[in-house]
């Protein structure tokens, strides 16, 4: 568990992982802390901490681009730059916060200070917007000419606001999934259980934070004023912040245990520098494999996958052993022990699987852009009462298809699959993997069908908005399979010591996707010109049927990585004996979903 002091802490190693103090009073038959595992019932302050801070930066950070251009009066090219940069720094960020996070500060210090510097960030957009003088003063008139631009002052208040959100979003991001997780017992069948449910409730939470950010959110901003506009989720941030600290004596805290990178970079030298040597002929045998005495850190079994990784764990006549509570090689640079090896085994086995996620973030990301541009030029009035739907709304079918789908999911077809397959979770990750990504070919199918019946109907507005419907709704079901079940397997099979990074994998995924969209949209249009300003007059319905394409070659290559990797395999506990409260089975037993 992770220490209370103050500052930055060493990093121990990983037989030095103990218990943060005042969970030291339960000791198990080995003189290690035991831990109390409190399950659901720190989960009002976990997942409500996430809600509320999705609630106060999702529907501020989509509408940056009007406040930009309507209250710093930043012309629309520069704006969207800055958005760009703003959004592609945000998400890398987990990548550099994931690795203070395993490696020094723990996920609770971690989330503690983003959550802070999240509020922080939110608290100073709000007063540009508040304080006269820390934005332009309003137009002259209605030409842009006459609008005056904002000073470096009023640009720095900006940006530090901007630079307090990637902080946040930097420490929250590879946390929070993690940080939740680990509050259930992986070693009970109910945790594992309750670990499974976690991941849908947080992102039936997630979702429904999104869709009110979306609407409520972005309607206060747009239509009441801006100052109210974001002092409303900058005490909804506030909020995420009090919950948060709320649970803190209840949480399970796992000390950093180094940096994973440090570990990985061990193995592949020692690997390196005894090369020459033979493989082992009996690796139960011949390999350096120490008794492990860590709770919170499981062994993982051999694996046959990548053995010439196995001699960094081959004992030589030059590599000299420690003794002592546990054996340790004195030069970790030329000695590892087993554990070490499989872990850089699951990273290599992890990032094939991982990598299928960007071209599945691609097709999101387009379908997302151009349903957008179609609702733009088709009919969108809703009934005879004049309303017209906003085409930027088009996200919240996807959002009620994944929030509608995910209590029967979890409620219904979990247990009927559990049924038939014994499998505590009902489906494997990769299976579930793969049905998102087959649902995102059929999604990108709809889509082309949907496009040509537009055409065909003339395009403009003689084609109503609902006709793209069924494929963002089909798009939402295809995340509840393919974004949920990569974070689950993520958590499920990285190390202990890089779960906070392997929660910065998807942001990472995302950030490529983005960049990469933006590429293949310039390609297309420079090579086809079916990306034209007027969709009526350009091909839409073939550049979707290339997306198509992508995604079903995706899938076929998910299916060779599914097919090649290997589960990791823990091995049997060593003796170490838990203590556990009489409510820790209930605790941890998951809560039905609303429906």
């Amino acid at each position: 568990m992770e220490a209370q002091q103050a500052g930055m802490p060493p990093a121990p190693s990983q037989e030095q992982t103990k218990l943060a103090p005042e969970k030291q009073q339960h000791i198990s038959g080995h003189g290690e802390p035991a831990v109390r595992y409190h399950g659901w019932k720190v989960m009002p302050y976990v997942i409500g901490n996430e809600t509320c801070e999705r609630l106060g930066t999702i529907g501020t950070t989509a509408n940056l681009l009007v406040y930009l251009t309507t209250v710093f009066h930043i012309p629309s090219v520069a704006a969207a730059t800055l958005l760009n940069v703003f959004s592609g720094t945000s998400n890398l960020a987990p990548l550099l916060g994931a690795f203070l996070c395993d490696a020094y500060l723990g996920r609770y210090a971690t989330l503690a200070a983003a959550s802070i510097a999240s509020f922080l960030g939110m608290l100073v957009l709000t007063l540009t917007a508040a304080i006269p003088s820390l934005h332009p003063p309003p137009c002259a008139s209605s030409s842009s000419t006459s609008c005056q631009g904002p000073t470096h002052r009023q640009l720095a208040a900006l940006l530090s606001s901007f630079a307090f959100l990637v902080v946040g979003a930097g420490g929250i991001r590879p946390c929070n999934l993690a940080f939740g997780a680990d509050q259930f017992d992986p070693a009970t069948a109910a945790g594992r259980r309750g670990i499974a449910s976690f991941f849908n409730w947080y992102y039936f939470t997630f979702t429904i934070a999104m869709m009110v950010s979306a609407t409520l959110i972005i309607y206060l901003q747009s239509n009441i004023n801006w100052a109210i506009g974001l002092a409303v989720p900058t005490a909804l941030m506030a909020l995420s912040c009090a919950l948060f600290f709320m649970g803190t004596r209840l949480y399970v805290r796992v000390r950093p245990e180094g940096s994973p990178f440090t570990s990985f970079a061990q193995v592949l030298v020692a690997a390196a520098r005894k090369r020459r040597l033979p493989a082992p002929p009996s690796p139960a045998d011949d390999l350096f494999d120490p008794p492990h005495r860590s709770k919170l850190v499981a062994k993982i079994k051999h694996t046959d996958q990548f053995r010439w990784l196995d001699k960094a764990a081959v004992v030589t006549a030059e590599d000299a052993v420690v003794d002592g509570m546990s054996a340790a090689a004195a030069n970790p640079w030329r000695l590892c022990t087993v554990q070490q090896v499989e872990e850089v085994k699951v990273l290599a086995r992890m990032i094939p699987v991982w990598s299928s996620s960007i071209v599945y973030y691609v097709m999101l990301t387009q379908l997302g852009t151009y349903t957008v541009f179609q609702v733009m030029q088709s009919d969108r009035r809703v009934g005879r009462s004049g309303f017209e739907v906003p085409p930027g709304s088009m996200v919240v079918f996807n959002m009620v298809a994944l929030t509608a789908w995910l209590p029967v999911y979890d409620r219904a077809v979990v247990p009927a699959l559990r049924r038939v397959t014994g499998r505590e979770e009902g489906i494997s990750q990769l299976q579930r993997i793969g049905i998102g990504l087959a649902l995102s070919v059929a999604t990108m199918a709809v889509a082309v069908a949907v496009e040509q019946r537009r055409r065909g109907a003339g395009g403009g507005s003689s084609s109503s908005w609902a006709w793209m419907v069924p494929q963002q709704a089909m798009a939402g079901l295809s995340e509840a399979f393919a974004a949920i079940g990569l974070n689950e397997l993520c958590y499920k099979e990285s190390p202990e010591s890089m779960r906070s990074v392997a929660g910065a994998l998807s942001p990472l995924a995302l950030a490529v996707a983005s960049y990469a969209s933006g590429a293949m949209v310039t390609a297309v249009e420079r090579a086809t010109g079916w990306l034209a300003q007027d969709i009526d007059k350009g091909r839409v319905d073939l550049f979707y049927l290339v997306v198509g394409a992508m995604s079903a070659a995706n899938l076929a290559y998910f299916v060779v990585c599914a097919l090649w990797y290997r589960t990791k395999n823990i091995a049997d506990d060593d003796g170490i004996e838990l203590l556990q409260t009489s409510s820790k089975h209930n605790a941890d037993a998951p809560p039905a979903m609303p429906v």
